[in-house]
């Protein structure tokens, strides 16, 4: 059974392979960044999200929210 003409959804459309390849090359970009921050504060003693957020200037709370919201 179809849907009326009006009720149509309009399809997603497809991304290209150029745009696969550059978001998947900023995804990778993004994972290697945050892996190099932190490693450097694990090395230099930074461990828990309250102690970042003090070394970022933010609040030790919201660092706190931010840092554990998808574990």
């Amino acid at each position: 059974m179809s849907l009326p003409p009006n009720q149509i959804s309009p399809a997603k459309p497809k991304i290209t392979p150029e745009e696969r390849r550059r978001r998947t090359a900023d995804r990778l970009t993004m994972i290697q960044l945050k892996m190099a921050i932190g490693r450097e504060l694990d090395e230099r003693g930074i461990t828990t999200p309250a102690n970042i957020g003090v070394v970022l200037g933010m609040p030790p709370a919201e660092a706190t929210k931010l840092l554990t919201r998808h574990q």
